[in-house]
């Protein structure tokens, strides 16, 4: 464990790997809400998650005794439609989970004249023919935009794929280069900040991606702290060139270190 660079006044936390895995908290996870809230810290929860609403991910999280509210979740989704609405009104065609949708019901959806491709995470529902039609509309001239592409995620079944592969065939048939919404793309960390209401150097990032969380965040100035816990395996740590600003073994460690 290492000592922080600077101060941390503001806190951005994952959340799968983080504080929950499935339908089980981690440790730490409980507690660290409530003094999170006590504490009057300004935070807020970014995640990747793409398979859920913010506002159905803000219901599973209270169900398994995480109280996070909607408006302190800033995800993946909620930053893609951020991004539609600055392009004026497009057509989409979603390669989303029927609740991601729900967040993208302003936009209109066709599956032959889309100016947009959206790919998020879509389970066991991924087929050939979805990605077959987000080809032909890419190569029609659809932007295509990626929620994330990260490799894989955590389940309680271990590592699972994750829709970074899919994005990246997308990229290699077509010749185009996707646009990447979440982390580590800056776009969404700046959102993160303004929301916060802070500068870069005064936030730490929580998380357990050492490329995604870790690398994206320290990219703007962000602080890093890793966590053991979640996708975290030593062995990907030592391959990456990204080096964390502290590595904690749990939340409560985390809070510890930062003093709250």
């Amino acid at each position: 464990m290492t000592s922080a660079r600077a101060p941390i006044n503001g806190l951005l936390l994952d959340l799968n790997g983080v504080f929950y895995v499935s339908h089980r908290t981690l440790q730490g996870a409980v507690s660290t809400v409530e003094r999170l809230k006590e504490s009057g810290i300004p935070h807020r929860f970014a995640t990747n998650n793409t398979t859920e609403s913010v506002a159905d991910l803000s219901r599973h999280l209270k169900a398994i005794g995480l109280p996070i509210e909607p408006e302190s979740i800033i995800s993946a989704p909620y930053a893609a439609v951020l991004y539609l609405r600055q392009k004026g009104n497009p057509t989409i065609f979603p390669l989303l989970s029927k609740e991601t949708r729900q967040d993208f019901e302003e936009f209109n959806v066709s599956e032959t004249a889309a100016d947009v491709v959206v790919l998020g995470d879509m389970g066991d529902e991924w087929s050939y023919q979805a990605l077959n039609r987000a080809f032909k509309l890419i190569l029609k001239g659809a932007e295509l935009i990626a929620l994330h592409k990260a490799k894989y995620w955590q389940w309680e079944a271990g590592l699972q794929l994750d829709i970074g592969a899919f994005a990246t065939a997308l990229e290699f048939a077509t010749d185009q280069q996707a646009t990447v919404i979440g982390k580590p793309n800056a776009a969404f960390f700046n959102l993160a900040l303004k929301d916060l209401g802070l500068p870069p150097e005064q936030v730490a990032m929580v998380g357990d991606d050492i490329e995604d969380d870790i690398g994206g965040a320290q990219a703007l100035g962000i602080q890093g702290i890793l966590v053991k816990s979640g996708k975290y395996r030593e062995s990907l740590v030592q391959k990456s060139a990204v080096v964390p600003d502290m590595v904690v073994d749990s939340l409560d460690d985390m809070l510890k270190l930062i003093g709250i």
